[in-house]
């Protein structure tokens, strides 16, 4: 298991309860296997339905989301499922155990860079994350978006920071995806810039921080470029997106870079799982926990994954 480190904005006495909901996130081994649920606004309908070409007809309903989280949450495989507010409160009552990480901010993909530099101000506050508390939902943290280099990034900082202290505040855990995103950003996936947006994560005192694989440094592979990022958030934990779509073994191939090679603690998958039926989502969910929290092999994963 992961060393645990607890913040000092924890109050003391929720230092406990810090813990609890951080090993709730991380089916008890310090290390995020995340469900990213939250692309229902940030992709609109694009990564849910296609006429059944690629993506299963199943999947154009929320609930398989949940569905999927359900059945993973008591294999033990899940980490934590993420959504925003709104979409987990409609589903919540049904399953009201599962670990929810609550997206505060989302912003759809329609206005592009050169319309103007994104910004993704916050839809609730942490008043509304309490009230599901309240109701018996297992909240176990917050999650929010930064565009890094966009010239909104300011409100977006301002906000993260409030929300990370205001988590921790109450014993939650806090994962903030940073992307470097607007006008002055040449290329999102430079790997300094991606070791830096990890570096903000860590000043803000994000818990996680979810950030898209780097291309190569020179001289480097992608996953020894990705570990100057790890490096660069200190005690901040990263946790690598998804990203689009790939064939199972060179998902898990890649996942099993970052986690070995690169160091980082974890991942945040939403295509690579909810793009497939329900069997074979939560088979590479469980194929995801054996990589980043068993450490498991590569060839050991996809036999978990092909049913075997």
């Amino acid at each position: 298991m992961t060393e645990i480190h607890v913040p000092a904005d924890v109050p003391n006495e929720l230092m406990e309860t810090y813990i609890d909901n951080l090993m709730a996130a991380t089916a008890g081994t310090g290390m995020m296997n995340l469900f990213a649920c939250d692309q229902k606004i940030e992709h609109l309908n694009d990564d849910f339905y296609d006429g059944g070409v690629k993506v299963p007809l199943s999947s154009n309903d929320p609930g398989h989301l949940f569905e999927i989280g359900a059945r993973t949450h008591s294999e033990q495989t899940l980490g934590v499922l993420a959504g925003q507010l709104g979409l987990i409160s409609q589903y919540a009552r049904d399953h009201p155990d599962l670990p929810y990480l609550v997206k505060l901010n989302s912003k759809s993909h329609m206005v592009k860079t050169s319309q103007r530099d994104p910004i993704s101000q916050a839809l609730w506050d942490m008043d509304d994350v309490m009230s599901l508390v309240h109701n018996g939902v297992n909240v176990v943290g917050i999650g929010y978006t930064v565009y890094i280099g966009s010239e909104y990034e300011h409100e977006m900082l301002t906000e993260a920071a409030q929300f990370i202290r205001q988590a921790h505040e109450q014993g939650m855990i806090s994962v903030v995806w940073m992307y470097p995103r607007g006008k002055a950003v040449a290329d999102e996936k430079d790997p300094q810039l991606i070791a830096g947006a990890a570096g903000v994560a860590g000043c803000l005192g994000a818990d996680f921080a979810k950030v898209n694989y780097p291309k190569a440094w020179d001289g480097m592979t992608e996953a020894e470029s990705f570990k100057v990022a790890v490096e660069a958030a200190g005690r901040t934990s990263i946790i690598c997106s998804g990203g689009g779509s790939l064939p199972p073994r060179d998902f898990l191939q890649r996942l099993h870079d970052q986690i070995n090679i690169s160091g980082c603690r974890g991942a945040a998958t939403g295509r690579n799982i909810h793009q497939k039926s329900t069997k074979e989502a939560v088979r590479m969910t469980a194929a995801c926990h054996a990589i980043i929290c068993e450490g498991a092999s590569v060839d050991a994963a996809m036999k978990i994954f092909d049913g075997q």
